[in-house]
């Protein structure tokens, strides 16, 4: 996948490719705003299983893990975009959309809607005809974002966690 860089709402904002040394600032604005569940272990998450992700990640052509930065080169929001080929829908490309995340004190300045409008113009210029995206259902302000950015709740989503191999 080919992605450009570029500026946001007028140039105060810049969306690039994610580096290693992004990891930790991403994963800190991930633990803030991701809904937590009952089983969810408290304390610290160690960043090594991320940084594994990372590399993963940076090395598949198909991903993208932006980092958007503030004025003053701060990680103010993250997303990852992944192009899928496949057979349904007369063999249409997706974008999948995941981790969608802006800084709590930059919400509802426009600065999510300017990624996703990045992200979808991303995605089609390399040959995605559907976006798709997936959101905690606990998210409600979320999932109002979405609507607003014209995205159906069409689908239902399933998902099963699974142990970890011995």
């Amino acid at each position: 996948m080919e992605i450009r860089p570029a500026a946001l709402l007028g140039g105060s904002y810049r969306v690039r490719r994610a580096e290693r040394d992004d990891v930790g600032p991403i994963v800190r604005l991930l633990l803030a705003d991701t809904p937590s569940s009952p089983s969810d272990p408290p304390g610290v998450h160690p960043l090594e299983p991320y940084l594994r992700a990372y590399e993963a990640i940076a090395a598949d052509p198909a991903n993208f893990l932006a980092a958007v930065e503030d004025p003053a080169g701060k990680i103010a929001g993250t997303l990852q975009l992944t192009l899928i080929p496949g057979l349904a829908v007369g063999g249409a490309t997706r974008l999948q959309v995941e981790a969608v995340h802006v800084r709590a004190g930059l919400r509802s300045n426009g600065l999510g809607a300017a990624m996703m409008d990045w992200a979808v113009a991303e995605g089609r210029r390399n040959g995605a005809t559907l976006v798709q995206l997936t959101s905690n259902a606990r998210r409600e302000s979320a999932h109002r974002f979405y609507r607003r950015l014209g995205f159906e709740a069409s689908h239902l989503g399933f998902k099963r966690a699974l142990p970890p191999l011995p």
